[in-house]
């Protein structure tokens, strides 16, 4: 098996083509970069919706150039595709901010949505938490308190969703992530985005929220006034608690192309 380094190595010393369309002589073309970054992040929302799904934006449908880059980056090795799609995940979540006002977001918790540990140990390396680190850094470079805060972990054993529908992947996943001992208060400490590369039907982000909402209510609920929690659509409810953090929001790469049309007016 290919471990990542004897991979990295590879992209050094092969003749060099787009991950993204083949094209012969660059790692990245500009089409394809233009394609997977230069647009506007918009939200998006499969149907039906999970039960709990937060508000999620995204950059592109998961198709073309999108679809090849990342899994070009999940399943090839292209660790050098971090960074790019670290760049593009924190555009999406600058969008995120309140009335597009990014001054106002204050300190932002990348919480990316863990991998299997199987597939972990599989790939090499955890994709969405490497992008995770890349967006925040893109995000501090802009003026933006961000940190990549990986608390999530799996809590028992799932199948691969690969081959179930919407109902059997909600199913899935039901109850199987769950926040680091401690890691609410670390929560309760800035504007909480959950981060993924792709969203297909919701199920794993809606099961991230959750786990984010229970980790906050064991952890913070007594701490004293100031948490103003919101709904699972990113709203603010009259509900308080403590230290000024509020119930997460969503960012990913890419969505399917039908949960784009849903949000379109």
């Amino acid at each position: 098996m290919e471990t990542w380094w004897w991979q990295a190595f590879s992209d050094l010393m092969m003749p060099l083509d787009c991950a993204g369309c083949g094209e012969h002589g660059t790692r990245l073309c500009r089409r394809c970069l233009l394609e997977v970054g230069g647009g506007a992040a918009r939200p998006v929302r499969p149907c039906p919706a999970p039960a709990g799904l937060p508000a999620v934006r995204a950059a592109v449908p998961y198709q073309g150039a999108a679809r090849a880059l990342l899994l070009a980056h999940k399943e090839r090795g292209a660790l050098w595709l971090a960074r790019v799609l670290g760049g593009v995940l924190a555009s999406v979540v600058r969008a995120s901010s309140p009335a597009g006002h990014e001054a106002r977001m204050g300190r932002v918790l990348l919480v990316p949505v863990p991998s299997a540990p199987r597939a972990v140990r599989s790939r090499g390396h955890d994709p969405v938490r490497r992008m995770a680190f890349c967006a925040a850094a893109e995000l501090r470079r802009a003026g933006i308190e961000a940190r990549a805060a990986p608390l999530l972990r799996q809590g028992r054993r799932v199948s691969d969703q690969s081959g179930l529908d919407a109902r059997g992947r909600a199913a899935n996943v039901a109850g199987a992530l769950r926040v680091v001992p401690g890691g609410g208060a670390v929560l309760a400490q800035g504007r909480v985005v959950l981060v993924d590369d792709l969203m297909t039907t919701g199920a794993t982000l809606a099961e991230a929220a959750r786990a984010v909402r229970k980790s906050w209510e064991e952890d913070n609920w007594t701490c004293g006034p100031g948490l103003t929690q919101g709904r699972s659509d990113g709203c603010r409810t009259g509900l308080r608690g403590s230290r000024g953090a509020r119930l997460p929001r969503a960012a990913v790469v890419a969505s399917s192309p039908s949960s784009f049309e849903i949000n379109r007016n």
